[in-house]
């Protein structure tokens, strides 16, 4: 007996998917036949792509700004880090010569 393994798919793929559907240029059944999903997983991302929309615009600008800021404090951190490794290695070795 042969096992079906799922198909798991992007999340990029799902937003092309739901977009096209909501565009209506094709019908359902045209798009799954085209992607090769079911008719009613489509609809499933539909109602997804829907149901999260508002959220798009709610955390819009502000998540950015913080995801940069992140990026700096993470940048920040490594060099730390780096900074912190060499003056480690640099007492080691003070230590081993003395």
């Amino acid at each position: 007996m042969m096992v079906r393994s799922r198909k798991v798919h992007t999340a990029r793929f799902k937003a092309k998917v739901a977009l096209a559907a909501m565009k209506e240029l094709e019908t359902v059944s045209q798009l799954a036949a085209v992607h090769g999903v079911h008719p009613t997983q489509i609809h499933q991302w539909k109602k997804q792509l829907l149901d999260g929309a508002e959220g798009v615009f709610s955390n819009g600008p502000r998540s950015k700004r913080s995801s940069n800021e992140e990026e700096c404090s993470t940048v920040e951190l490594h060099e730390q880090i780096g900074r912190l490794k060499m003056q480690l290695e640099w007492l080691k070795k003070a230590e081993r010569d003395s």
